[in-house]
């Protein structure tokens, strides 16, 4: 082996190193919101835990990116850190695939359609339809689907190339006894560990081990160790993002590698008390790429099944290690959206959505508060309000950062439209919180003054009020079910309500003539109206956020010129609201 085969080897991790993350990066942009979804499906029962974990790590191709995306939703406060051990698991058990694709580089046979299960026989096929795929198709997913095809060729080009770097080293006698080295499992395990940690990835060290053992030089007992250090090794990437975090977030990485460690201890000793009894032919005997993919399953295998029955135990014993800060404590219950999610942005875009719709919750409860002041002011609610609204600014200012740093991500075209969407309507919540100010500070002055409305008056406003607490019930409901359909009656309401403000400002003109109404009630009364109309608009541009998104667009003059001029559909359900809202 020269110089030229060492920078070969380089090259051919290097290719295998892109490959892998241009392909996990691709599954999960098909999978979207989907990840986050089975997340948050997180129950009580370990063994559905276990399958989440190991299918969102088969469709990232990866237990670090699923690891550090626990990492983040305990930090963001969505998981709590008990949730995550089983999926941890899970994940230990679906990182073990990507070891069985690398393992069929190893298939020795004449036999044509045996010989193209070889990756260096079909992927170039696939890299051929990915390629056709990301210049001709018009659809998201399809360029998607595309750009994994390409990823994986790529892969298998390093894999390919880290093997033909390695064959030299079968006809070297000092590399010969370099490896005899391996022979003590410690230095075995040691390797594994450090070399997996250096380049935060467990796929590409089992697949430079699988190059190895095709040149015929890497035995049982050298590979089994060095299998037990990478499972190690991988917990680097989670231990690096937990930097910074939360205890709990730091708990997530903590207990990952303790599993990784009591299983190696455990299935270590198990191995060598067993083998020093029994003397086991097979520990001398050379290894497949195969071969390797087994202990590599079998690892995670044996270690989920010791330590699954024990998982609470880790739990309490991760939390006795990493203990909690007095000053965390305060901050449990502020949703924060953390920047380790940006990661995995489909899962970012997911959450940031989960919070925007919170947002949306607390700006309608905030304007129901306030609405209630008119009726019975309490100065516990106004407090309540106010502290609310200053709640409303720290979303906006937390979700419009965090959108702007999502934006620089790679986003399907579903993502990128729930983003639009989620930039759209939280400027107007944020308002609708400013709005219940303004309306708690008119409630306040009535009170005060011991100001009422006449009885004419009074009987106007509670039919606008209810038409207007319709309007925030359906743009609630819409925003938080993306129900576009539900989303067309807001506009329609927003113009009965313009009437509605409209109608009584003409009223109450005529009855301070009458002298049936008082100046300084009128000034109150406009104030009101003023803010009621207000609203509906903010309820409106929700409205049209959610629907445009649908079409791709957000011209909203021109959407709104078309509802409202020669649309059949709008005029029924504008005459259907002006029936029921009538003065």
């Amino acid at each position: 082996m020269d110089f030229f085969s060492g920078i070969t080897l380089i090259g051919g991790l290097t290719f295998f190193l892109f490959g892998m993350n241009v392909m996990s990066g691709s599954l999960e942009k098909m999978a979207g919101g989907k990840l986050e979804d089975m997340l948050h499906r997180l129950t009580a029962n370990p063994f559905l835990s276990l399958f989440l974990g190991a299918a969102i790590t088969i469709a990232v191709q990866s237990s670090s990116a699923t690891t550090v995306m626990l990492v983040g939703l305990v930090n963001s406060g969505i998981l709590q850190f008990s949730q995550t051990v089983n999926v941890i698991f899970g994940a230990n058990i679906g990182t073990t695939f990507t070891a069985w694709i690398t393992s069929l580089s190893g298939i020795q046979t004449d036999v044509l359609w045996l010989q193209m299960l070889k990756p260096k026989n079909f992927s170039p096929i696939l890299a051929f339809v990915g390629i056709l795929l990301i210049m001709f198709s018009k659809k998201d997913r399809k360029k998607s689907i595309g750009t994994a095809f390409v990823g994986f060729a790529v892969l298998m080009y390093g894999m390919e190339m880290m093997s033909s770097a390695v064959s030299p080293l079968a006809d070297m006698p000092e590399f010969q006894s370099l490896l005899m080295q391996f022979s003590n499992p410690l230095v075995g395990v040691l390797i594994g560990t450090l070399f997996t940690a250096v380049i935060q990835s467990s796929a590409a060290t089992i697949a430079i081990l699988q190059a190895f053992s095709m040149t015929g030089i890497v035995t049982w007992g050298m590979a089994i160790p060095i299998v037990m250090g990478l499972n190690i090794g991988t917990c680097a990437t989670s231990l690096i993002s937990c930097i910074g975090t939360t205890t709990k977030a730091k708990r997530v990485a903590v207990l990952h590698i303790s599993i990784k460690i009591v299983g190696t201890i455990l299935c270590l000793a198990g191995f060598e008390a067993l083998n020093a009894a029994f003397r086991w032919s097979f520990v001398t005997a050379y290894v497949t790429p195969w071969n390797i993919a087994l202990i590599h399953t079998i690892f995670n295998l044996l270690t989920t099944a010791l330590l699954m029955p024990f998982s609470g135990k880790l739990v309490a014993l991760t939390e006795r290690l990493v203990k909690e800060k007095k000053e965390e404590k305060k901050q449990e219950d502020i949703m924060m959206l953390d920047d380790l999610l940006l990661r995995s942005p489909s899962v970012a875009v997911a959450e940031a959505y989960n919070v925007s719709k919170r947002m949306c919750a607390q700006a309608f409860l905030i304007l129901q508060d306030s609405i209630s002041l008119f009726h019975h002011y309490d100065v516990e609610v106004a407090a309540r309000v106010m502290e609310a609204e200053d709640s409303l600014d720290r979303y906006e200012d937390k979700l419009s950062t965090y959108l702007v740093k999502l934006s620089s991500q790679a986003l399907s075209s579903q993502d990128s439209q729930i983003a639009s969407k989620i930039l759209h309507a939280i400027g107007d919540f944020e308002r609708l919180g400013d709005h219940a100010v303004n309306l708690l500070k008119v409630a306040k002055e009535l009170h005060d003054k011991n100001i009422r409305f006449s009885p004419a008056a009074e009987k106007e406003v509670a039919v606008l009020t209810r038409a207007l607490e319709e309007i925030l019930l359906i743009t609630t409901q819409a925003y938080e079910s993306n129900d576009v359909a539900m989303a067309t009656q807001v506009e329609p309401l927003e113009q009965v309500i313009d009437r509605l403000t409209a109608e009584i400002k003409d009223n109450h003109v005529r009855r301070l003539q009458r002298g049936t109404c008082t100046i300084e009630g009128g000034f109150i009364l406009s104030d009101l109206l003023n803010n009621y109309e207000r609203i509906s608009d903010h309820c409106s541009n929700v409205a049209v956020a959610i629907i445009e998104v649908e079409h791709n667009s957000f011209d909203t003059h021109k959407y709104l010129n078309g509802v409202k001029y020669g649309n059949s559909n709008f005029n029924e359900i504008y005459d259907e609201y002006n029936r029921k809202y009538a003065l």
